[in-house]
């Protein structure tokens, strides 16, 4: 995830900020009277079953498949991880003072990605939806964090490069992701992150090798205008990067999304405590572990983001830790272990994968690889040890 920013000169500047900072307070009134609702509706956790007939409930599920890389899967924090990205949005196009991480890994193509994303993850939806049995699971939202958005900010902006990249994520993603979890993670007690992050590379190695022989599609970063610029790293850039690190698995990596994806997380616990984190009751344990991997990976590897503008610090954040927790109950060793062993082992192995991609592939390959190694290593070795039971 490489950070480089388009310079190009947009018509009519002057206005569209404005329009923009419009939209951005209606969506936040908006998103938060609905959130609440959703909130006081829902008293636990429940899987869609694939019943297109009940509108509601299948809004509120794939609004909830956006935090579910997190593993929140709550309507309220989705849809303000969304508020959160579009606020951080209009305030880079403004150049407020807050605005924290430039959005769609620095390219600032943040509505391109985000839109081609929830566009993926609806009709993969759609196409896959026949897959849940009443009461079952399947990674239905793996389009929304892998090949769509990464093909926007390689290929750039442009409405044959976001549909392009929507329908692929749909029907290549989901399938993979599916059949790797059935086949491969359910007989060898693997935690189900492992099989979905399987599948996202899987079926981004073959949506990026058919995009270069689409005629349609531009040649990869030819849209680019800049050359990447490593991070200014203040007093407060480990805070603040580490909070952006929530929102990287998405694209967002932006402070005010991620700011806004944990609250919408955290008031629906204390509302409701199981409806976060599957209905497991372990959202705060989860919480906690994401939080510790997220400062001990940015203060471990600081330089390397210095060095290289980038690092997969975010990982962890989004598998070993909240996974760990999940298969071992939420217990203190399974928090600061699983935070600990995840940030000091995940980037490294992201960042040694992607290095070693093609100059067409997106970086994210590596990451998603690694956040399926590390797991199913992590678990698998902290289950020989004794004292841990899953």
């Amino acid at each position: 995830m490489t950070t480089v920013r388009s310079t190009t000169a947009v018509p009519g500047a002057r206005w569209v900020a404005p329009m923009w900072a419009g939209l951005a307070g209606v969506a936040l009134l908006a998103l938060a009277g609905w959130t609440f609702s959703l909130v006081a509706r829902d008293a636990t956790w429940q899987p869609w079953d694939g019943d297109y007939a009940d509108a509601s409930r299948f809004a509120s599920w794939l609004v909830g498949s956006i935090s579910e890389p997190q593993f929140y899967a709550v309507a309220p924090a989705g849809a303000l991880l969304l508020a959160g990205g579009l606020l951080g949005h209009v305030a880079s196009r403004m150049s407020w003072r807050w605005q924290g991480f430039v959005q769609a890994c620095g390219t600032g193509l943040w509505p391109w990605a985000a839109g081609s994303a929830l566009v993926s993850l609806m009709l993969g939806h759609i196409a896959w939806g026949w897959t849940l049995a009443p009461g079952s699971w399947q990674p239905l939202f793996v389009p929304l964090v892998s090949v769509a958005p990464a093909i926007v900010v390689v290929y750039g902006p442009g409405w044959r490069v976001g549909l392009s990249a929507a329908v692929l994520g749909a029907l290549s993603t989901p399938p993979a992701s599916i059949l790797v979890v059935e086949y491969v993670c359910a007989p060898l007690d693997l935690p189900p992150v492992v099989g979905a992050t399987t599948g996202m590379w899987l079926a981004a190695i073959a949506a990026f090798w058919l995009c270069r022989r689409l005629s349609w599609m531009p040649a990869p970063g030819a849209w680019r205008t800049e050359a990447p610029e490593a991070p200014r790293q203040s007093r407060l850039w480990v805070p603040r990067r580490a909070l952006a690190d929530f929102s990287e698995a998405q694209f967002f990596g932006n402070e005010w999304a991620s700011a806004a994806l944990i609250l919408g997380a955290v008031v629906v616990h204390l509302v409701s405590p199981f409806s976060t984190s599957y209905g497991s009751g372990l959202f705060g344990a989860v919480l906690a572990g994401q939080v510790l991997t997220a400062v001990v990976g940015v203060v471990v590897w600081r330089k390397k983001w210095q060095a290289h503008g980038f690092y997969p610090t975010f990982v962890p954040v989004v598998s070993v830790a909240p996974a760990t927790v999940l298969v071992f109950g939420g217990t203190l060793e399974s928090v600061v272990v699983g935070a600990f062993a995840g940030a000091l082992i995940a980037p490294p192995v992201a960042a040694a994968i992607s290095a070693r991609l093609p100059g067409s592939f997106h970086p994210f390959i590596g990451n998603v690889a690694s956040m399926g190694l590390c797991t199913a290593l992590v678990v698998s070795l902290l289950r020989l040890v004794p004292g841990f039971t899953a």
